[in-house]
C-alpha cells in the first residue's frame, strides 16, 4: 500500500518566537508576555524541555492591529488589571471603558 507523502514540516512551520522575543516586541517584560498566555491573550505551544514558544503569525497579526487586540489594548488590560488588584475599582472602571472605546473604534467588540 503506498504511503501519501509527506507536507514538507521545515517550509510550512511558523516561527515560533521565545517570550523574550516577544516581550522586546511589544516593549514589556517577558513575565506580562507569560501571563497574557496565561490570561487567553495569546496561544503558545510548549517545547520538548516544556518552554513556552509563541507563532510569529498571531504575533505580527496583534502588532498590525488585525485581527483582535493590538498591543496598545494588551498594555491597557494589564493596567487596568493591576488598578483592580490594587483596590483602585474606579480607575479600573475608567480604563475599562477606555479599552471599549478603542475596541469600538477598531470595529471589535
Amino acid at each position: 500500500m503506498p504511503s501519501a507523502p509527506l507536507p514538507d514540516l521545515v517550509e510550512s512551520a511558523d516561527t515560533l518566537l521565545t517570550p523574550g522575543e516577544v516581550a522586546r516586541l511589544f516593549r514589556v517584560d517577558p513575565k506580562t508576555v507569560t501571563r497574557w498566555e496565561k490570561d487567553g491573550r495569546l496561544d503558545s505551544v510548549r517545547t520538548l524541555g516544556g518552554h513556552r514558544r509563541y507563532h510569529q503569525t498571531q504575533i505580527n497579526a496583534l502588532l498590525t492591529g488585525c485581527p483582535g487586540d493590538g498591543p496598545v489594548i494588551l498594555a491597557l488590560e494589564e493596567v487596568r488589571d493591576l488598578a483592580a488588584a490594587n483596590g483602585d475599582p474606579a480607575a479600573a472602571d475608567h480604563i475599562g471603558g477606555l479599552i471599549t472605546l478603542l475596541r469600538a473604534q477598531d470595529g471589535n467588540p
